[in-house]
This record gives structure tokens, C-alpha cells and sequence, in this order.
């Protein structure tokens, strides 16, 4: 039996981190759920769109490309403001289900399974998975790390616009009437905000020993 992981949370609360280390230590596969929605917005900001389309995002996520989720450009802020707009589309979330499936029953180059991390991975893309988490942290903990980060990359960035920006991205995720963010029911709920990235890989480990065991 493959062993799939589901990570679900908001921006910049670590999920990613988390998920890339936890694949690793398990030999596991891993998907960002995120960058199908970015792949998806990237092309059609190279097609000269700038505001979703309904009919051109559906499109571009049928036709999107796994060589296309390693562009640098994905993730650009831009890239990452329409990406949230595009997922709020039922049928491109649709598009895109059965892509994240796929790739959890049938993890690439032999792994043993798949860590998937999205916003609704727990919830919708994968509500059997063995384990779940939920990675949450406070509005400025997040905002503070993701200008952190566009800062290291030489984005220009203030901080202010950051957090409102990450603000109205969440009102997007929670409010949308397709696959809302929230925690599963059995997810385990990590709160990062005064955690590092190894306390809570930790917290991360120690939870699926203790379901190993059991």
C-alpha cells in the first residue's frame, strides 16, 4: 500500500517546507498542488492575459505540461496573484483533480508513495490519505516570511501590501464555493508561527511513527 501524506494550509505557513522534507526522509514522491494552479496562471499571463478567463484557464489546465512546473517564473508574485484567482474556477479545479489522483495512486520513478500539498488535498483531492496536517500559521508570521522571501529574490516588495495581499488570497481560498480551505476532520493542525522548520518537522515525524505503530 502506498503511503500518501496530505498537507493542506495557507500561504506561507511552511507546508511546502514541510512536505519536500517529509518526502525526502520517507523516499517518498512529492507534488505541489499549488504549482498546477501557477502553471495554469503562468500560461496565460504568456498568452497577454492578466485577469482570468474562464474559458482560456480551463483550457490552459487541460493542456498543461509537468516540464512546465520547474519555470522560475511560477513563482513570481504575479504569477502567484492569479493563480489564486484561477483556482477560485470549478472546472479548473476540475481539470486538475485528476492530475493530483494520478499522481498519488501511481507515484513516479517506483516511490513508495506520494506527499501531496495544496489547500485541499485533505478535504477533496485525496480524502482516504493515511495521514494529514494542516499548517497554519498568524497573518503576520506568513506576510513576514513570504516579503522575506521576494526580498531575497529582488522582487520589489512592502511589506504592508504583502500581508493584504496574502489577506485577500485567503478570503479567496475559504470563501470560494469549490473546495474551500479548511482542515479535514482527522488532519492534525500544526500552528508555525513561533515554530522553526525542524520543530515542526519534528512535531511532523513524531505523529507518523505514532500512526505506524497503531
Amino acid at each position: 500500500m502506498n503511503l500518501v501524506i496530505a498537507i493542506d494550509g495557507p500561504a506561507a505557513a511552511g507546508k511546502g517546507t514541510l512536505a519536500r522534507r517529509l518526502a525526502e526522509h520517507y523516499g517518498l514522491a512529492y507534488l505541489d498542488s499549488g504549482s498546477l494552479y501557477r502553471g495554469t496562471a503562468l500560461s496565460l499571463l504568456r498568452q497577454g492575459l492578466t485577469a482570468p478567463d474562464d474559458a482560456a484557464a480551463v483550457a490552459a489546465a487541460k493542456a498543461l505540461r509537468p516540464e512546465l512546473l520547474g519555470d522560475p517564473e511560477l513563482r513570481a508574485e504575479r504569477t502567484g496573484a492569479l493563480a489564486s484567482k484561477v483556482a477560485v474556477i470549478p472546472a479548473v479545479r476540475a481539470a486538475l483533480l485528476e492530475w493530483q489522483r494520478g499522481f498519488a495512486a501511481h507515484p513516479p520513478a517506483g516511490k513508495r508513495g506520494t506527499v501531496l500539498d495544496g489547500r485541499d488535498i485533505g478535504t477533496v483531492v485525496l480524502p482516504d490519505a493515511m495521514v494529514k496536517f494542516f499548517i497554519t500559521a498568524t497573518d503576520e508570521a506568513r506576510a513576514e516570511r513570504r516579503f522575506k522571501e521576494l526580498q531575497g529574490r529582488s522582487e520589489g516588495a512592502i511589506y504592508p501590501r504583502v500581508l493584504e495581499d496574502m489577506r485577500e488570497r485567503d478570503a479567496r481560498d475559504t470563501a470560494r464555493s469549490t473546495a474551500p480551505m479548511r482542515p479535514a476532520e482527522d488532519a492534525v493542525i500544526i500552528d508555525t508561527s513561533a515554530l522553526d522548520a525542524e520543530q515542526v518537522f519534528r512535531r511532523a515525524i513524531e505523529y507518523i511513527e505514532q500512526r505506524s505503530r497503531n
